[in-house]
């Protein structure tokens, strides 16, 4: 079993419940999913962009990511409706637990001039978005063999009711915050 799915069970779920105060068991908020999203923009530019993004992602998540293609042709930016400009991976259960321990615990603290990740990006209803500037603060990502920077969106859904509970769990699952000035 997956090291931060079993603690959550043990240790987390109890916790909640009894911070959060809630009776029924159901309703302690827990994670659905754990959404990673790449845009590579126009393909006119470089071709070969979106082969690399894809091999990055599937490093990084252990999951081969789907295409996302362009919706509507602007010709501002040489895009075609049908253009393949991005990629995304949803991770679920043991796999998505596996990479929330690796983000925590060994690539969030190689961000640079880290601080704590914002409080205020939760969307109202529990579930938070953050972005990663480059991919190489992954671990699996060689960082010589890197050819354009590329960053990336990590959106965590949850079955919170709001943000406070969001919060709660997150932070019991160990996601270091930034402490405000209404925290103080």
């Amino acid at each position: 079993m997956v090291r931060l799915l079993e603690r959550y069970k043990k240790e987390i779920l109890p916790e909640l419940q009894a911070e959060l105060g809630l009776t029924n068991c159901m309703a302690i908020p827990r994670m659905t999913k754990v959404v990673v999203s790449m845009g590579t923009g126009s393909p006119q530019i470089d071709k070969n962009r979106i082969g690399v993004a894809v091999a990055d992602m599937t490093k990084i998540t252990g999951q081969k990511p789907a295409m996302r293609r362009a919706r509507k042709s602007v010709s501002n930016f040489k895009l075609r409706a049908g253009m393949e400009v991005g990629c995304q991976v949803t991770l679920r259960g043991a796999r998505m637990y596996e990479f929330i321990d690796r983000l925590i615990q060994t690539t969030i603290p190689r961000f640079r001039d880290f601080r704590g990740l914002n409080p205020r990006s939760f969307d109202g209803r529990g579930n938070y978005s953050m972005g990663v500037a480059d991919q190489s603060v992954f671990p699996e990502i060689d960082v010589a063999s890197i050819t354009s920077s590329q960053g990336m969106n990590i959106t965590f859904v949850t079955t919170a009711q709001n943000d406070l509970h969001g919060k709660a769990l997150l932070t019991k699952l160990g996601m270091p915050f930034r402490i405000t000035e209404e925290q103080s």
